[in-house]
């Protein structure tokens, strides 16, 4: 799929042709925080992909997140907005998690992850996020894939989150969890880019005005583009492709 840059204000969602044969679509947002886009994805956007989808098939649709304290996301979600008509809502804290081995032999830094059974068995999976930098990289449809990881299993003494992950040296680990947990569509919500240090939810917002969507890693590189920012496990994903190549 070419990624795709439009005015937000005429985003159309048009699935691509094998999302008509899924029997189950999971949606990935941003959705950790009870703070509003472009913190988090918009409840808006996810309705017009919602609508979208149901315009070619019948599939059930998911909604899953997590939360960095392992708290439960559900008042999350009901601060956001997030009321679907026919779509169930999901906490990853709920799932049965299994071990899933790295396609890459030469892994850069984790050789498996826990993953959520509920991602495993969906036929179509989209990451949705907001356009967000943080100092000289970006947090874009493939970084959004770690909430998905069990906090319980990747917490670091008695600090919340996946601080284990992030000891391993996180842009590597993002870079195997792609290779691990393959998404089939990123799409970045860029009406406002996000700006913050250290703090997610602290930053400064500038309009932008747009919406991407494609390939994850094809679309976070046309973003850290647009953003001038250098991702480094985007750069270790290419070179992770040639070696599944070779």
């Amino acid at each position: 799929m070419k990624t795709l840059i439009v005015k937000d204000s005429d985003f159309v969602f048009t699935p691509p042709p094998q999302l008509a044969w899924a029997r189950r679509v999971l949606i990935k947002p941003c959705a950790g925080y009870a703070l509003p886009y472009p913190v988090t994805t918009s409840s808006k956007l996810l309705n017009t992909i919602i609508r979208g989808i149901r315009k070619v098939s019948n599939a059930d649709i998911l909604i899953a997140d997590g939360t960095p304290s392992g708290e439960s996301i559900y008042p999350i979600y009901q601060a956001l907005g997030y009321s679907f008509r026919h779509v169930l809502m999901l906490d990853i804290r709920d799932s049965i998690f299994i071990e899933v081995q790295n396609p890459l032999i030469q892994f850069y830094a984790v050789e498996s992850f826990w993953v959520p059974n509920v991602v495993l068995r969906s036929d179509f999976l989209i990451s949705v996020t907001p356009f967000k930098v943080s100092h000289n990289s970006g947090h874009f449809s493939v970084a959004n894939l770690l909430s998905l990881l069990p906090v319980s299993k990747y917490h670091l003494g008695r600090a919340s989150g996946w601080g284990a992950l992030y000891e391993l040296g996180v842009e590597k680990v993002l870079a195997d969890l792609y290779f691990t947990l393959p998404f089939d569509l990123g799409i970045i919500e860029a009406s406002q880019k996000f700006c913050y240090s250290d703090d997610p939810t602290q930053g400064e917002a500038e309009d932008y005005g747009k919406i991407l969507a494609g390939e994850p890693q094809e679309v976070d590189l046309q973003a850290s583009e647009i953003a001038g920012v250098d991702c480094e496990h985007l750069r270790l994903i290419t070179e992770g492709r040639d070696q599944l190549e070779d």
